[in-house]
């Protein structure tokens, strides 16, 4: 259509028509679109970190996982919009999992968790809103049903949760906060993930209660995961409500549901040390710049910093996304659950009956969105309990440095599972070599390991027989049925060079291959033998032949630069080691990165060979 309507002489106007993939996903929540069974996943040892399917789609629901060989992708599969542009990434990690369903954590009855606690008493509600028996409403064969808000009689009960642990959890009501002046809370979040829903529930909550209010949504032109910010007001009668902005330092809540537009400077504008309290979501969910920059760090630190320093001690950080996806199955449920979190604070002011009847009105997802509340306030109460009954039987992992020596020996039994051990051997020699120049300066190790990290990612590169082992390993399908169950079938997403079609720019076109590929996986992850030899039908390839070559280049080029090492140019030379951590991807996207990574290494070998100090120093 295009084509045609460029050839048109005079003004032409071509109007496209279609329900955005955000809006669809919205839909399906509701029930009111078609949701198909079908879901990308990312394989990540085989994914190389190089982000091109971030740059293909620009879609922040592509996640950075940090992992033992790197920062590679992982798809965030509550937020997904189910477009699956993703996919148009030049890479064989993506695998398209057809059927089942996005596993759900599910608690034992005794944590406390999922659809089935027994503590021996069901409720049910009333018409009148009021309700009865269990205050918590679980019961061992049905849904959660309801949260208590009052006993018929009038009272208040406590709210008890049983423990593996033993002991009670208990839930008093907090003492809420005056408004005889207007209490101002902000609402900081990004777009999709229901922010404007928990304004609209304040403020029916507050209205139930008789309460002025007034809730201004700013929201411009934030779109999936853009800026999304709520000025909410309440009052005891709605004269008390002059403006609807929350002025300079007038914020007595900022409820943080994403760290960075908590710590954005509007939102610090309108903290003051001694009167604003501020719950902050820790969950750290990139930017679109992540999608332009794969190795774009998430300020986590510092933003905490900021905003301690602009409310002083009156702070609460909660990974709120990690807690509520665990519980519940799905992202969604955060920003109920930092709602609740803020109420058994005391940093609500309205009564929790009157929030559950606004979530009922509000008529969606009604006894998801109440389990949610309750659940952040428990949380509120011991994140450590809500943490254990979260996360059964998660061993925490301690990210220890790891020794020189451990080191080595992972990546040489790697190379070994990825060829055999002479070509381990191959690896370890090197960097022996490297090790014994360095420890004759006496200036630690900084070499050693760049040159034991780049050169493995040299020696392990990707190609069909790495491919194919790595989307077999028994790894991969024990995180597949981690995140999926049910019955479900697998299709790659690859671009054999042999005979894949070219596209106009002559790139490989990726195609869909059905779950027969699994098993020439396997036959091809035992041909390994053949890699590089005259019989290796894909090493005469241009891109398996540039592989090999950064290799043989790699270890020439540490051989020279250790013949003239000394403790004036070890910074340029740990410089020079490294650059290969940034050759990353597949195909074309790859022949770019060696591209300049053949430019960077060429100015940096010049700067070591002029060695003079001070330009050395500069090059590092």
């Amino acid at each position: 259509m295009q084509r045609a309507l460029r050839e048109y002489a005079g003004l032409s106007v071509l109007i496209y028509d279609q329900t955005c993939a955000a809006e669809k996903r919205r839909r399906r929540k509701k029930g009111e679109y078609a949701d198909p069974a079908k879901r990308l996943f990312i394989n990540d040892a085989v994914c190389e970190g190089c982000g091109d399917c971030g740059v293909q789609s620009n879609c922040t629901s592509i996640m950075p996982l940090e992992t033992e060989f790197g920062r590679k992708r992982a798809i965030d599969q509550s937020s997904c919009n189910k477009d699956y542009s993703c996919v148009k990434g030049f890479c064989p990690s993506f695998v398209t999992v057809e059927g089942g369903k996005l596993r759900k954590n599910t608690p034992s009855p005794l944590q406390g968790g999922g659809a089935g606690i027994s503590n021996g008493m069901p409720f049910a509600c009333g018409t009148d809103h009021s309700y009865q028996s269990d205050p918590l409403g679980w019961d061992g064969d049905s849904e959660f049903a309801s949260q208590t808000a009052v006993n018929r009689d009038g009272t208040t009960p406590s709210l008890t949760l049983p423990l593996a642990e033993g002991g009670d959890f208990s839930l008093s009501d907090p003492e809420l906060p005056s408004c005889d002046l207007p209490f101002n809370i902000l609402l900081n979040g990004i777009g999709g993930t229901g922010v404007i829903t928990i304004g609209a529930l304040l403020g029916m909550a507050a209205h139930l209660e008789g309460k002025g209010v007034s809730v201004l949504d700013m929201t411009g032109m934030s779109q999936k995961n853009g800026s999304v910010t709520s000025h909410i007001r309440i009052a005891q009668s709605p004269a008390a409500i002059r403006a609807q902005r929350i002025a300079t330092g007038e914020a007595d809540l900022i409820l943080g549901c994403d760290m960075l537009t908590a710590g954005a400077h509007d939102a610090i504008a309108k903290m003051r040390p001694g009167r604003t309290h501020v719950v902050v979501n820790t969950h750290q969910t990139p930017t679109g710049e992540f999608t332009k920059s794969p190795d774009w760090q998430f300020p986590s630190a510092q933003v905490r910093a900021l905003i301690e320093e602009s409310v002083g001690h009156r702070a609460d950080f909660i990974d709120a996304t990690k807690l509520a996806t665990a519980l519940m199955g799905d992202s969604i449920a955060t920003n109920l659950f930092m709602l609740g979190f803020a109420y058994q604070k005391g940093a609500i002011p309205v009564s929790e009956g009157a929030l559950l009847r606004a979530i009922e009105l509000n008529g969606v997802a009604i006894e998801s969105n109440k389990t949610s509340f309750l659940w952040g306030r428990r949380a509120a109460v011991d994140p450590a309990r809500v943490e254990r009954i979260a996360l059964p039987g998660k061993p925490v992992v301690l990210q220890l440095p790891q020794s020189l020596d451990a080191f080595i020996k992972r990546r040489a039994a790697f190379l070994t599972d990825y060829q055999d051990r002479a070509y381990a051997a191959r690896y370890q020699a090197l960097v022996e070599q490297v090790r014994a120049a360095e420890a004759g300066l006496g200036a630690g190790t900084r070499l050693t390991m760049a040159v034991a990290k780049s050169y493995f990612k040299l020696m392990a590169y990707k190609d069909e027989y790495e491919v194919a082992r790595l989307h077999t390993d028994s790894g991969f399908v024990a995180k597949l049925k981690t995140q999926f169950e049910g019955s479900f079938t697998l299709k790659f997403n690859l671009a054999p060079p042999l005979f894949s079609r070219k596209d106009e720019q002559g790139h490989l076109i990726k195609a869909e291959y059905g779950s027969w590929v699994w098993h020439g996986f396997k036959l091809l992850a035992r041909m390994k033998g053949l890699r590089g030899g005259r019989f290796d039908p894909f090493g005469y390839t241009a891109e398996r032949r540039m592989e090999r070559q950064l290799i043989v280049d790699y270890h020439a080029t540490m051989l020279s630069l250790l013949a003239t090492l000394d403790t004036g140019n070890l910074a340029a030379a740990v410089a020079i080691a490294g650059l290969p951590e940034k050759v990353r991807g597949f195909g074309h996207v790859k022949a770019k990165a060696i591209a300049e990574f053949h430019s960077e290494t060429a100015r940096l070998l010049e700067s070591y060979a002029a060695r003079p100090k001070d330009a050395i120093e500069q090059a590092a």
